[in-house]
């Protein structure tokens, strides 16, 4: 019996465990291992008795597109303590699980500026960092002095050491971020209220509902938007199965209810295709393919 094997045995883990339930698209296979530690202690455990697995580290579900065949692997997905969030002496210091839209909400509610934009991202903290998470005019790395990560032992390191750049970083798969610290500057309660309500509406207006889709598919061409080239393309509409590229932002892929992973995965190519050929433009993913879809 494997060390997971044990821990499922246990009930720390979860065999043949359901992940549609957790991600925004609301589809794909199962995992064969899921493990939801509520602390460190927990999640050391875990770390130990993978052996070698192949991991995920699953937040909130967004820019991840799991196959119809699940994951043959183990999935990591913080929660209890890691969903905290405090403002300490100007910092905001956040678990990896901690949402980001409550970070911006409670920074601003301490009379703190700077991360207003996270409430435009529906992801975790420890999405964030991975992806250097960004919107609005500011990305994670202006903000961020640190972040924890456990991959057996438990690591610092700073935006310079996690290298940083648009939608990049050097984090390994089997590394969990676990927390972060974000400076912050002072700021009027009132005026970051406000700054997050119009972040709320713009994203009404301009993106489509976060069930059923997966953030922003593709990454943006250095002076360009992935959005608009689809657009000009007159893609929008454009569908495969049950995937279609939205009608209110050409760079989100809308799924109906029974639609599959497969069906996503075939858009994304054949979008990338048409722009290539059509606009001489490769577009990259921003959004992650876990499994198997060939």
């Amino acid at each position: 019996m494997s060390g997971l094997d044990r821990l499922a045995a246990l009930g720390v883990v979860v065999a043949d465990a359901d992940l549609a339930s957790l991600t925004t698209y609301r589809f794909g296979g199962p995992a064969r291992y899921l493990a939801e530690p509520p602390d460190r202690v927990q999640l050391q455990q875990v770390i130990e008795a993978r052996a070698h697995e192949p991991v995920l580290v699953l937040g909130r579900g967004s820019n991840l597109v799991i196959a119809d065949s699940g994951f043959d692997g183990l999935v990591i997905r913080l929660t209890g303590e890691f969903e905290r969030i405090d403002i300490e002496d100007g910092v905001a210091v956040a678990g990896g699980a901690a949402w980001l839209p409550s970070v911006a909400r409670q920074s601003v509610e301490a009379g703190r500026s700077g991360l207003e934009f996270f409430v435009g991202i529906p992801g975790s903290v420890g999405g964030a960092v991975r992806q250097n998470a960004g919107g609005h005019g500011s990305e994670t790395r202006d903000w961020l002095e640190s972040a924890d990560l456990v991959d057996g032992g438990v690591s610092s390191a700073g935006p310079g050491e996690l290298d940083l750049s648009y939608r990049h970083s050097n984090i390994r798969s089997d590394q969990v971020v676990i927390g972060a610290r974000f400076r912050t500057e002072p700021g009027d309660v009132a005026v970051g209220r406000e700054l997050i309500a119009s972040i709320v509406r713009w994203r009404k207006e301009h993106q489509p509902p976060a069930v059923y889709n997966a953030g922003s598919v593709f990454r943006n061409p250095p002076e360009d938007s992935a959005g608009r080239i689809i657009d000009s393309l007159g893609l929008k509409g454009l569908s495969v199965g049950g995937a279609r590229v939205s009608d209110k932002h050409a760079n989100f892929f809308v799924a109906s209810p029974d639609a599959s992973a497969g069906d996503v995965y075939r858009l994304v190519q054949l979008i990338r295709d048409i722009v290539r050929e059509r606009a001489g433009v490769e577009l990259h993913p921003e959004i992650q393919f876990v499994g198997d879809f060939t």
